[in-house]
Formats: structure tokens, C-alpha cells, sequence
């Protein structure tokens, strides 16, 4: 899976941009505000229909123009797919794929999994559960085809509950007809997601081993609820107590994703050099299990690799990328470190580009 064309109208500082990439290692360089960081967000935005830095599409729309546009030929199977997105000021999306209409932001992304390495990447270890409840979840979306329709149709179940739960007065006999179809969601989506983690965790360890010796680092899947009990069970004797709250307090959509260190949660003993090395780890397993279960490979998004990682530790973050052999896009201000991290590596093919004032150029 990889990108053989990128086309940019209108987005953000980018006026108009077209780009060949390597489909190996694409190297972009230059000054903050240039517009590195806005190539990587509309990539995003064709995967996702969204910048990975915010959910709404306005401030990626350039000054005074009405929406923005985002090209892209995607080669996957030995077959060109043309990918089209535009977001209008108004609100209007519409995105394209091979000439006909895409219906669903997840249909999107199915089409071009992408993952981002910046740093916000950090928050899988200090940040809430939901962080890394999308984190896991991204992986079980992509292999599981089922996932999906099973955790829409319990957002949908869990949302009615709720509703009901807030009324002035709910009986127990109210809830059945949700709480047995929301069990039933439940059971299957921990079932997608603990099959998928038990994959994840043993390809984890062994390549933050091989690169980072961490003793006692554990991975544990939390699905939510009592592991001791059903849904059903959690779900009746928790009746009031969601009843006094006015939402469902147990459930899949409380699921977690722990990473500790001898019991001790990560961010709370490892430098700040380690989480790094970690959570990049835990980015670069994900590729790995998805291309192993596939046959596919995602996208890499990299913002600012000089920043987030020193010399050593950007060595061995690009020493995993090269062993995944996919598409990378990665960003930093100045040139030289960038190139350094590759000049061992002379067999991978690789293309660089300045930007500058919203242009980019390719450099030899």
C-alpha cells in the first residue's frame, strides 16, 4: 500500500502541490510553519477525513478560499487507486474512491491504513483510556472485518440505555430488551479484541526486546468490566448505581490497554527517552501484525522525528521502519539529521523535499 501521487489544493498554507514519493522513505525538510507538518495532515485527511491534530476541518481550509482538495493514486495489489477528498467551509465532504462515491469515513479508511508517530503518540502511556481504547481498536478495525458493525451497532445500544437511564424514574424491566443485545455486543467485542491483543503483546515484547532492555514490561488488555462475572451479571447488579449516574458505568466502551514495568504503570518509571522508545514500539507492532494478518502494508506518518527522539533512539526507530518495508513520511527542520538517519542505508530507495513558504520541491 502505498501513495504514487499526492495532489494538495487550498490546505492550510499549501496553495498547490503536487508529489511523486518514493515509495520507500520520503524525507520532507524545513523551517517551522513551512508546511511540513500540513503534507502529513492531508494525507491524514484522505484516510480519515480529518487532521490528526484536530477534528474540525475549518482551520485546514486556507484563508478566503471555500474548501480544500486532496488527490492521491494509492497502488495497492499491483493496481492504482484514485483517492479524492474536498471539504468545503459549508460543511460539505465528499470523498472518492476510483471514481465512485465513498458512503462512510471508515469505508476511507479501510482503503488507506495509515499510522502517525508524533508527539502526541506519547499519550498511549499517560493519556486516558480512550487514547488507547483507538489505539487497540484501530488494529482489531482492520482485521476483524465484523468489529465494526458490532461496535457501531453497541455505540447505538449503549446510547438508548443511557437515555433511558436519565429519566426521573426507570425500572429494571425497562432496560432488558438494551441490556440483553448490549451483552451480547459486549461479549463479542472483547472476543475480537482479546484475540487481537494476544497477537499484538507477544510481537510487542519481542521487538522492544531486541532493541530496548526493559525488564518486567507487561501488556494487559482490560476489557471493561468484572472479569469475574457476565455483561448480563455486571449490567444487573449495576442497575442502580447507572441509574443514579445516568449512564452506563461498566462496558466495553471502558476497555484499556495498561503497560507496566513490575506492576508499576510506565509513564510513571520509565525516562522520558524509554516511553518514547515504547510508544514508537507499540506504532510499529501494530504495522507489522496488521501486514503479517493482511498482506498489506500502512502508510507511516513521522512528524518532527528530530525532535521527539535523540540520535540513538531515532536510529533504532528507523532501523524498525526499514524492516517493515512500507511508505514512510517523515518531517524535520533541518536537512542534515534527517539524511544522517538514512546515509547507512543506501539501498533504500528515498526521496527528499524542501518546503518553503506552502511549496514543496524534490531535491536530489
Amino acid at each position: 500500500m502505498t501513495l504514487s501521487r499526492l495532489s494538495i489544493q487550498h490546505l492550510r498554507n499549501l496553495e498547490s502541490v503536487d508529489l511523486r514519493p518514493s515509495p520507500r522513505i520520503n524525507l520532507l525538510y524545513g523551517e517551522n510553519g513551512s508546511g511540513k507538518t500540513s503534507v502529513l495532515e492531508a494525507i491524514h485527511a484522505l484516510a480519515m477525513g480529518r487532521s490528526f491534530r484536530s477534528h474540525k476541518h475549518k482551520p485546514l481550509i486556507q484563508h478566503e478560499r471555500e474548501g480544500f482538495t486532496v488527490f492521491a493514486r494509492v497502488v495497492s495489489d499491483e493496481r492504482e487507486i484514485p483517492l479524492g477528498l474536498y471539504r468545503s467551509r459549508a460543511g460539505e465532504a465528499s470523498f472518492k474512491a476510483d471514481g465512485q462515491v465513498v458512503s462512510s469515513v471508515a469505508a476511507l479508511a479501510s482503503l488507506l491504513p495509515i499510522q502517525v508517530i508524533n508527539s502526541q503518540t506519547f499519550l498511549l502511556l499517560e493519556g486516558s483510556p480512550k487514547i488507547r481504547r483507538q489505539f487497540m481498536d484501530w488494529l482489531v478495525f482492520h482485521v476483524e472485518p465484523d468489529f465494526f458493525p458490532t461496535w457501531k451497532a453497541s455505540q447505538r445500544c449503549l446510547k438508548h440505555r443511557n437515555s433511558l437511564l436519565r429519566r426521573d424514574r426507570i425500572e429494571p424491566s425497562e432496560l432488558a430488551v438494551w441490556d440483553r443485545e448490549l451483552a451480547s455486543l459486549a461479549e463479542r467485542m472483547h472476543q475480537y479484541r482479546s484475540a487481537s491483543i494476544e497477537r499484538f503483546e507477544t510481537v510487542f515484547l519481542e521487538l522492544l526486546d531486541s532493541f530496548i532492555r526493559i525488564p518486567g514490561v507487561s501488556l494487559s488488555y482490560q476489557r471493561g468490566w468484572d472479569k469475574t462475572r457476565t455483561y448480563s451479571e455486571v449490567l444487573e447488579g449495576g442497575f442502580e448505581r447507572d441509574r443514579q449516574m445516568g449512564y452506563t458505568h461498566s462496558g466495553s466502551h471502558r476497555a484499556d490497554l495498561r503497560l507496566t514495568v513490575h506492576g508499576t504503570a510506565a509513564a510513571d518509571v520509565l525516562s522520558r527517552g524509554q516511553q518514547k522508545l515504547v510508544v514508537c514500539a507499540l506504532k510499529i507492532a501494530q504495522g507489522y501484525i496488521f501486514s503479517q494478518l493482511t498482506g498489506r502494508q500502512c502508510v507511516y506518518l513521522v512528524d518532527d522525528l528530530p525532535a521527539e527522539l535523540d540520535s540513538d533512539h531515532r536510529a533504532k526507530l528507523v532501523e524498525w521502519l526499514d524492516r517493515l518495508n512500507t511508505q514512510v513520511f517523515i518531517t524535520g527542520v533541518e536537512k542534515e539529521p534527517l539524511l544522517a538517519d538514512w546515509r547507512s542505508r543506501p539501498q533504500v530507495h528515498s526521496q527528499v523535499f524542501h518546503v518553503e513558504h506552502g511549496g514543496v520541491t524534490p531535491v536530489s
